[in-house]
């Protein structure tokens, strides 16, 4: 990726009002009482089939499966969604012993939504290693699941649980970048969270040259 690859799609933590919140689950094929983890899966599942680039796929539709993973999200975030916990460290409870890692232990009001973060002009496998050697300037990798999700420990000066999630969008992929505070440090501006990442991206060069 050349300077300007990647870009600031823009800011902020609110969501579209495209539809009501049972609309949105119901685009998704879920009920109101599914959990973070099934909103994402259900939006990287339906993401595949219907992106433009993939046979069939339809654009209008791309867009209104992003828009309703945003409002079923925010009123997940929010609690205007009967939700149950997607996993253990969600409700702010602490894994067995014998349990796999996990992420930071998420706390409760203190989470950062930004939805079509920064634009990636590549699609999402490739977008996906790009973002991966970032994460390893800017923290430690928590969970990684290729192409459409990554989660980063981050580093001095962010301290803080960061979560980007890929959508292919027409050759290129959008970036929505969710941060949440861990035990004992301040959230960090999304919007400076957002530009470290892109002005890292945009110093990696093309990645045939990785």
């Amino acid at each position: 990726m050349g300077s300007g690859d990647a870009r600031r799609s823009g800011s902020g933590t609110g969501a579209p009002a495209m539809v009501d919140v049972d609309d949105a689950f119901a685009v998704l094929g879920l009920t109101r009482d599914a959990g973070e983890a099934e909103l994402r899966a259900a939006r990287r599942r339906m993401a595949k089939e219907l992106h433009p680039d993939h046979a069939g796929g339809d654009t209008v539709r791309m867009r209104h499966l992003n828009e309703a993973f945003d409002r079923a999200l925010e009123a997940l975030q929010h609690g205007t969604a009967k939700a149950k916990p997607s996993s253990p460290d969600l409700d702010g409870s602490s894994p067995a012993p014998d349990d796999p890692p996990q992420p930071p232990v998420r706390v409760p009001g203190r989470v950062a939504h930004d939805v079509a973060s920064f634009t990636i002009e590549a699609l999402p496998a490739e977008a996906f290693e790009a973002l991966l050697v970032v994460a390893t300037w800017l923290g430690e990798v928590v969970v990684d699941e290729p192409p459409y999700q990554l989660d980063v420990e981050l580093g001095e000066p962010f301290e803080c649980w960061c979560r980007l999630d890929l959508v292919p969008d027409a050759g290129s992929s959008t970036v929505a970048v969710t941060l949440v505070a861990i035990e004992g440090a301040t959230l960090p501006d999304l919007d400076a969270v957002r530009d470290a990442w892109v002005t890292n991206l945009n110093q990696l060069g093309h990645p045939d040259q990785l």
